[in-house]
């Protein structure tokens, strides 16, 4: 059946308007392009939201724990000021303080064990047999 125009309609009608029972094809690519952009622009949110974590990375660990936790509470709570706080923790540095720490600790532990076997070695050979009467003899020389 042909589909003739209504009398009260122009006789050139623009390309977007179909005829009944066609396909609209503005509002399919209208669709599709909604649809892209809302999944495109939600990428880049994400990524840019992302940012902190990203550059607090290359940091310390603990650095980048707290950037990851102000970066999430950003995201549930809308609250940009903890994304800004999160950025602007991820890019300090930090100085390096557990290294000369752990050195120092290692060298404190070799300094005491040193210490200890120097100790233990004279007060060997000092030691007094005890006798029965479990009283201390003085050792002659001493």
């Amino acid at each position: 059946m042909a589909y003739s125009l209504h009398p009260a309609a122009e006789n050139h009608l623009p390309m977007f308007i179909t005829t009944p029972g066609q396909a609209d094809i503005l509002f399919i690519l209208m669709a599709v392009f909604v649809l892209a952009a809302v999944i495109g622009l939600g990428v880049i949110y994400f990524r840019l939201h992302a940012l902190p974590e990203q550059v607090a990375h290359r940091g310390q660990k603990i650095q980048f724990e707290i950037v990851a936790v102000l970066a999430l509470l950003a995201l549930f709570t809308h609250n940009h000021l903890f994304w800004v706080a999160g950025l602007l923790l991820a890019l300090i540095q930090f100085p390096d303080i557990k290294t000369p720490t752990s050195s120092i600790v290692g060298s404190l532990d070799t300094i005491a064990q040193n210490s200890q076997r120097d100790r233990s070695a004279p007060s060997a050979a000092l030691e007094v047999p005890s006798s029965d009467d479990d009283q201390p003899k003085q050792h002659e020389g001493s």
